[in-house]
């Protein structure tokens, strides 16, 4: 017999029985955590209608006689998924929407858009601005301020990248004739509609916007919030004035707000305003989308095309190649041009 087949092994086990072993209280005096998440099953479905300082005003029930807001929290399982307005989102707990009740925020739902920008065209961590928009209405003044065309760009490529239809609206034109603005965007095939102090085409818009959620951008004091206002009566969107020494406009809107908008037949849809901005980062773009997007827009002249492949089914390069020989006139390739300066700033 070795020395470890000895008759002391039984009291070298009974020295390592795990009974002995100390366990040391839960500290917190709370149950352990675990990988596990609840399904929430019984979670209810809403439209997130605003952000602020994390908190959600969040609307269930949409379009049934037990349609209301409530207020909500993000859970913490999230960790630091963003929610921003338009989310459609899944909560529990106490959606009464009572005085001082608050629901949970446990899901986002998969988003069929997003609006994105960043701090600088250098700078590649983008803030989303608005989820699930299919349209962005661009507004722009004909004047006071006067009209960046270069801001135009930027609203357009972050729609073209976005797969979000873009309108152009020109407010002011009592002020100043917009047809030399409207001219840079000629080869486009976006729908304009023009606002003067004594005409607003009201119902011509409002036709535009049902069975749609759109998001609203512009420069500060373009009047957003105005046309806002006078779309979804009540809205009350604080609106400001022109600086008549620096010529821009005072930020008004400090959020970002989701409003339903009704037809006269009482067809509806969504309008999100957003903060006036003086500036739009597009370094979260990918440059490779942005070409194939801008062709899609064009105005393609009637005919057949060259090669007999419409330009929307060309190469990168064949479509740089097809507008610089004129194929969409001296507007499209002015706006190629632009577009390709500003996406060298991204790259």
């Amino acid at each position: 017999m070795s020395w470890w087949d000895s008759a002391d092994d039984d009291d070298d086990e009974d020295d390592f029985d795990e009974s002995a072993v100390r366990i040391r209280p839960n500290p917190k005096g709370n149950r352990p955590r675990t990988k596990q998440r609840p399904d929430h099953k019984d979670a209810v479905t809403g439209r997130i209608m605003t952000v602020d300082r994390g908190r959600f005003a969040v609307l269930i029930g949409e379009d049934t006689p037990d349609e209301h807001e409530i207020t909500a929290s993000r859970a913490r399982e999230l960790g630091r998924t963003p929610i921003v307005t338009g989310d459609r989102v899944d909560l529990v707990g106490d959606v009464s929407g009572e005085p001082g009740s608050l629901a949970r925020v446990v899901r986002v739902q998969e988003r069929s858009t997003l609006l994105r920008r960043s701090a600088d065209d250098s700078d590649a961590v983008e803030r989303v601005i608005v989820a699930n928009a299919d349209q962005m209405l661009i507004v722009v003044a004909a004047a006071n301020p006067e009209p960046r065309a270069r801001l135009i760009d930027r609203y357009l490529v972050a729609a073209f990248d976005a797969g979000i239809t873009p309108i152009l609206c020109i407010t002011k034109t009592d002020l100043a004739d917009p047809d030399e603005l409207l001219s840079e965007f000629a080869c486009l095939d976006i729908r304009v509609i023009t606002l003067s102090r004594d005409e607003v085409p009201l119902e011509e818009l409002t036709d535009l916007l049902v069975g749609h959620t759109t998001v609203t951008v512009g420069h500060s004091g373009v009047g957003k919030s105005t046309l806002v206002n006078e779309l979804v009566p009540g809205a009350d969107r604080a609106t400001g004035v022109v600086n008549t020494v620096t010529g821009r406009g005072r930020h008004t809107s400090s959020s970002t707000l989701c409003l339903r908008l009704r037809a006269a037949d009482g067809r509806t849809g969504w309008i999100i305003d957003t903060p006036g901005v003086r500036s739009f980062g597009l370094g979260h773009v990918d440059p490779a989308n942005i070409l194939r997007s801008f062709a899609q827009t064009a105005r393609v002249p009637e005919g057949e095309p060259p090669g007999g492949i419409p330009l929307t089914e060309a190469h990168d390069w064949e479509i740089v190649d097809r507008v610089e020989a004129g194929e969409l006139g001296e507007s499209g390739r002015a706006r190629l041009e632009s577009l390709q300066k500003l996406l060298q700033t991204t790259a």
